[in-house]
């Protein structure tokens, strides 16, 4: 199983960025798909999630109303579009997968990608 995100960069506080994370090796529809972020001294957090039809979506309160995930299942690949983005949302961006039902907690997630550097400067 391979989880490919790419998409990040150094933008401005009030750009956008789309993040994309392709998945081979699985039946990418049997999976909830999540995007997690990993900040300097910082823990991994969970920042948004998708249930395996596209139909239910999560956010971290931090991010809600400012991201969006999406999935195309004919694509095999999740998106993160990250809008009016903010210093504080500087972080490596993971995308990951897992089985069944969509949660919060990375501890549940059975497969994980490399992760994508966003840099917002102020």
């Amino acid at each position: 199983v391979q989880l490919q995100a790419s998409g990040g960069g150094l933008v401005q506080a009030g750009d956008s960025l789309r993040l994309s994370c392709v998945a081979s090796g699985l039946t990418f529809d049997d999976y909830g798909m999540g995007w997690f972020r990993r900040a300097p001294g910082k823990d991994r957090e969970f920042v948004a999630g998708v249930t395996w039809s596209g139909g239910s979506t999560y956010y971290a309160d931090s991010v809600k109303d400012r991201f969006a995930i999406s999935r195309d299942n004919a694509k095999n690949t999740v998106y993160l579009q990250m809008n009016s983005l903010k210093p504080e949302d500087t972080a490596v961006y993971f995308c990951a997968a897992q089985k069944g039902l969509v949660t919060r907690s990375w501890q549940d997630y059975d497969y994980w990608g490399k992760g994508t550097l966003v840099t917002v400067s102020s």
